[in-house]
């Protein structure tokens, strides 16, 4: 009997210091969760960001917003998620983008006030041009935020998140200008012959950003694997292909309902442009999803949407300024025997193949869908300050269909151009997906 206690004894005190050893590993060898926080700041100057275009759409087109965009949303994403154990940098990803400096170990940095440095840093540099009263609403912006910050952490720590956000955003915006946008080229030319873009009316505007397709893309090898097959083969011939497309164009015009009509002033996109109307789509969901969202969710997202939406548009304007198509306005005009007709809206001034709504909302769609779910039903208020009656959307692709179909029915572009643009949107945000990894 004496001899089971013993045992039983030794038993129990081999128990216990197995116990203690283990959980002692366990201690060491667990990362401490990192804390979480709302989208709040995120969302709060994406808003911004949305305000400042609508005000000024003489000076921030949408080349100059999407550049601010990609980058901006790179330094925040590389300045915050990049330096947390779940989630992988960018910088050795993206093309030729230089390391950012790393957080110093065991000094401690606040997530929301290096975002709302970058932010504002970045608005900066893009958006110089605005005038002096935006400029003080950006500073008025950040000032509250970082009143809000300096009540939830310690002033050495405040000021360290700030140092950090700043330096980050001066690296990422001096990247940016390696990226050839700011480079001074010849004269543009457009070439002469059957089924070349001619300028259009009424402005008959020059080509707009002609060697934008030059630039660096964030990706590399993005332009390259989401070019397309040539459009249509040009002809005159009432039975051809390129004629019966032209002609829905034109009958289309001639029979539009209300509910089209209001579906083409939706998507025309004034103010803004279609970059915007996307990021404002996303600062919706954003706010549908709340609390769930999350800081780290809002910062991911934000980034996979400006990376793909830039390299959408180097990809698109590489393949408008490649096969130089004419639009519809022109064919139908010289070819129909319509030489009054013009569209509902007027045509933008670039080459008609790919259509560039296409592709970006197909882009941002797959984006979304693929973070929100295919299936994600919202509506759509976009222009509800100029008092265009919202949209509602069974799916993100619903509503990059429905903008697409805008285009037709508008007089902007032939069906294939927008399927095309479609195709084009979806392989660059598969391109990312398949080449930049976000996350551990």
């Amino acid at each position: 009997m004496k001899s089971n206690k013993i045992t039983l004894a030794v038993i129990s005190l081999t128990a216990l210091w197995f116990s203690v050893i283990f959980s002692s590993c366990k201690k060491d060898d667990v990362v401490p969760a990192e804390k979480t926080y709302p989208s709040e700041i995120v969302q709060a100057w994406l808003n911004f960001d949305l305000r400042l275009l609508r005000a000024n759409p003489a000076i921030l087109n949408n080349f100059i917003m999407v550049q601010h965009w990609a980058y901006s949303s790179i330094a925040l994403y590389e300045a915050t998620l990049g330096q947390k154990n779940a989630y992988q940098k960018l910088s050795g990803q993206l093309d030729q983008m230089p390391p950012v400096p790393a957080i110093t170990p065991g000094l401690s940095y606040h997530s929301p006030t290096i975002a709302n440095a970058v932010m504002a840093a970045m608005k900066r540099h893009y958006y110089s041009a605005v005038p002096a009263a935006d400029k003080a609403s950006t500073d008025s912006l950040e000032a509250s935020f970082n009143t809000k910050y300096q009540t939830e952490v310690d002033a050495v720590t405040f000021q360290r998140s700030v140092d950090y956000g700043k330096a980050v955003a001066q690296l990422v915006y001096d990247w940016s200008k390696t990226d050839g946008s700011l480079s001074v080229n010849p004269p543009y030319v457009l070439p002469v012959g059957p089924g070349q873009y001619e300028k259009t009316p009424t402005a008959f505007a020059a080509p707009q950003n002609p060697y934008w397709a030059n630039n660096r893309p964030l990706m590399e090898g993005v332009v390259g694997a989401t070019q397309l097959p040539p459009p249509a083969a040009y002809s005159t011939d009432p039975s051809s292909a390129f004629y019966l497309m032209a002609k829905e164009v034109y009958d289309m015009s001639q029979a539009l309902t209300a509910a089209q009509k209001e579906q083409i002033i939706f998507w025309r996109d004034v103010p803004g442009g279609g970059h915007a109307h996307w990021l404002a789509i996303f600062s919706q969901v954003l706010n549908k999803e709340g609390d769930a969202a999350g800081f780290d969710k809002a910062v991911l997202v934000y980034a996979k949407m400006g990376i793909s939406q830039s390299d959408a548009r180097i990809s698109c304007w590489k393949a408008k300024y490649t096969h130089n198509l004419l639009r519809p306005v022109t064919y139908i005009r010289a070819v129909m025997g319509q030489p009054a007709w013009s569209p509902f809206i007027t045509t933008p001034n670039h080459p008609e193949y790919p259509a560039a709504h296409g592709t970006f909302s197909a882009a941002g769609a797959e984006v979304l869908s693929k973070e929100f779910g295919s299936n994600y039903s919202f509506t759509d208020r976009t222009y509800e300050f100029i008092n265009l009656p919202a949209r509602n959307y069974i799916s993100f692709n619903d509503a990059a269909n429905d903008a697409g179909d805008s285009r037709v029915a508008g007089g902007l572009h032939y069906r294939p151009s927008v399927i095309a643009g479609n195709t084009q949107g979806k392989a660059v945000a598969n391109y990312m997906n398949d080449k930049i990894k976000f996350k551990k």
